[in-house]
């Protein structure tokens, strides 16, 4: 929607009583199948390694860090990691035993203009694919959108990264262009492809995630019964 000024030009509509997002801070955020705390490198990080073994190496392909050669080295950098406040790290706790099972961020974050963006996101095989994974997403956009008061709510990723972008389009991010030689990391150039979901979509997207993650929408097995697709378009 556009307005038009005294001049006949078109212009973008008011935002109104507009005072900016809050800054985000590091408070646990709790779901039915997951928890996120901030991230504590000696608490964390031995759990974590553990967890990322149980994949190839192939998750941190498109990540600018990893695969670290050791355990020690994983450590030292998720130490800095804990330290960041910017990016913003959580782990995420998954499983029966609310285990951690991967980590993810917030970043690039800009509250005057109420624009925020989730990344680093690390999930170790046991945490991909299940309900969790998806919950921590929810949790996180719920907590920029409804708690801080953010307009616009960010995903970046390698746009050879096919895996990442179709994880975007399943959670209700729109594709909004690449940007092309953008990133040099690990000795290589990255196409960025950008999505983005806006506060005028939260509410349909967030009714989406509501009617996925309940109960009732997966069947004795643990199959879901409506894709999240489905649930949002109902």
């Amino acid at each position: 929607m556009t307005d038009t000024n005294e001049f006949g030009q078109a212009i973008g509509r008011p935002v109104r009583d507009w005072q900016g997002a809050a800054a985000p801070t590091r408070r646990p955020l709790e779901g039915r199948y997951c928890k996120l705390l901030p991230l504590h490198a000696a608490e964390h990080g031995p759990a974590l390694y553990a967890a990322y073994q149980a994949g190839d190496g192939s998750l941190w392909t498109y990540l600018p860090v990893g695969p670290f050669a050791s355990e020690q080295a994983y450590l030292q950098w998720l130490t800095g990691a804990q330290e960041s406040q910017d990016p913003l790290f959580f782990t995420i706790l998954a499983g029966p035993a609310r285990s951690p099972a991967g980590v993810a961020s917030y970043l690039r974050m800009q509250p005057a203009m109420g624009v925020i963006e989730v990344g680093h996101i690390t999930y170790a095989p046991s945490l991909q694919r299940t309900r969790a994974a998806t919950e921590v997403m929810y949790l996180m956009m719920a907590r920029a959108f409804d708690s801080w008061g953010y307009r616009r709510y960010e995903w970046k990723c390698d746009s050879l990264n096919a895996p990442s972008r179709a994880a975007a389009q399943r959670l209700g991010f729109t594709y909004e262009g690449t940007f092309r030689h953008n990133v040099v990391y690990k000795g290589r150039n990255r196409d960025t492809a950008w999505y983005a979901i806006t506060d005028d979509e939260w509410p349909s997207i967030k009714q989406g995630f509501e009617r996925w993650l309940a109960p009732d929408n997966f069947d004795g097995e643990g199959q879901q019964r409506r894709s999240l697709a489905q649930c949002r378009d109902a």
